[in-house]
């Protein structure tokens, strides 16, 4: 199993999402931004994450998305499987789809172990504990043009900056 970019720009929607006060609204180009992740793709996967009930919308001019429940309630298991459909580590895992080895299979065992063992990582982390931990790749690099503007730095290159080029931005962003 592999998360795909929709997991991974849904994420990380939700995640600047959560940053803000429950229940204010935002645009999705300022999350975009944020994240560095392109506009019309985050808003196909937020009108499904809306009809998930993990975010709400409204329209007009002050129109955007909100967290429809506080961060700290949505997993990120609840978001991923939002996305993505359950979790499977494998095909014979699939609900609906079985696997003539199953009975007795060492494999499925471990496999069917194994995917327990994420799923609990994945509903056991909320929202708002992803959060904590993350930096916005949009203002990290926003802040490295600001240290140097002859710099430009591309969202691969910011994901696997050193950490002794990361740490000086840390407090001015949190």
């Amino acid at each position: 199993m592999q998360i795909t970019k929709a997991g991974e720009y849904g994420v990380l929607g939700l995640i600047a999402l959560s940053r803000r006060p429950f229940g204010d609204v935002v645009m999705i180009d300022v999350l975009c931004e944020e994240e560095s992740v392109p506009k019309s793709f985050l808003g196909k996967i937020f009108q499904n994450l809306s009809k998930s009930g993990l975010v709400g919308s409204t329209r007009g001019s002050g129109g955007g998305f909100y967290l429809a429940r506080p961060a700290s309630d949505i997993t990120v298991l609840e978001i991923l499987e939002s996305i993505e459909g359950p979790i499977a580590l494998q095909r014979c895992l699939e609900i609906d789809v079985g696997c003539e080895h199953s009975r007795g299979c060492a494999l499925c065992g471990l496999l069917a172990e194994a995917q327990e063992r994420m799923k609990e990582v994945f509903a056991g982390t909320s929202l708002a504990t992803l959060a904590g931990r993350h930096l916005p790749n949009g203002l990290v690099q926003q802040a490295r043009l600001v240290r140097n503007p002859k710099i430009s730095v591309s969202a691969s290159e910011a994901a696997v900056a050193p950490e002794s080029e990361a740490s000086p931005l840390s407090p001015s962003l949190n």
